[in-house]
């Protein structure tokens, strides 16, 4: 298992906590030594050590995460970072040999790295830490026993692909059935947009980059990174 951090960010009820426990989940099943320190523990896992904060108790994130550094962990999960001490603590265990996965609250995942420095991270350990970031979002799908395509004007085709550099040939709504009681949606999926932290973009963090150019360097680079509206 590589060391460094993975952050997931989106806001409340975006799936966040189910990512997470998805990734120890699977990473629990190579044997890894995993703890967390949670508010609150969620779901309770049969091999993994998951603490409480418990604020009566003296028992916070950055407390609590002091306390699992001494039980020599391979993976730690930090349920949220909220402020400057735990994220400060969280980086500085990233980069001493453990895997670091947590949630934080930025818009998008460019806006995660700007989101650290913002709490006080100096611009080098978050380079340095950083390995790998997802922000999400959870969205309603078109009900497919009532999808049916719709005209677009030409004007939202021509929006749609300046937003997202793709071209659609066809768009489809809801009508409305039974089987989605008339709203035209049935169920929802995660949206994901994935941002792994390359040469340059470590190198555009050291250098006091921009959101918008930092966000322009990833799209550019050539890899799959989608943005979140590529994904709808």
């Amino acid at each position: 298992v590589p060391y460094g951090m993975i952050l997931v960010s989106g806001p409340t009820g975006a799936g966040k906590t189910t990512t997470l426990y998805a990734s120890i989940n699977q990473l629990d099943h190579i044997g890894q030594n995993i703890v967390t320190i949670e508010d609150p523990v969620e779901y309770r896992f049969k091999n993994i050590n998951q603490i409480q904060v418990n604020a009566r108790a003296g028992i916070t994130f950055a407390s609590g995460l002091r306390s699992i550094l001494r039980l020599d962990p391979d993976v730690i999960l930090v349920g949220e970072i909220r402020d400057a001490e735990t994220a400060s603590i969280a980086i500085q265990s990233a980069l001493t040999g453990h895997l670091v996965l947590s949630s934080i609250h930025a818009n998008d995942a460019v806006g995660v790295i700007f989101r650290l420095l913002d709490l006080g991270v100096e611009p080098y350990l978050v380079s340095s830490a950083l390995i790998g970031v997802v922000a999400q979002r959870m969205v309603r799908k078109i009900c497919p026993y009532c999808a049916r395509p719709v005209d677009v004007p030409l004007s939202e085709h021509m929006a749609y692909s300046n937003e997202t550099g793709e071209e659609r040939d066809e768009f489809l709504y809801g009508s409305g059935c039974n089987t989605c009681a008339h709203t035209g949606y049935l169920g929802r999926t995660g949206i994901f947009e994935i941002l792994c932290m390359s040469d340059e973009i470590r190198t555009m963090v050291l250098s006091s980059t921009t959101t918008n150019q930092l966000r322009t360097q990833a799209i550019n680079r050539g890899e799959d990174f989608r943005v979140l509206s590529q994904s709808c």
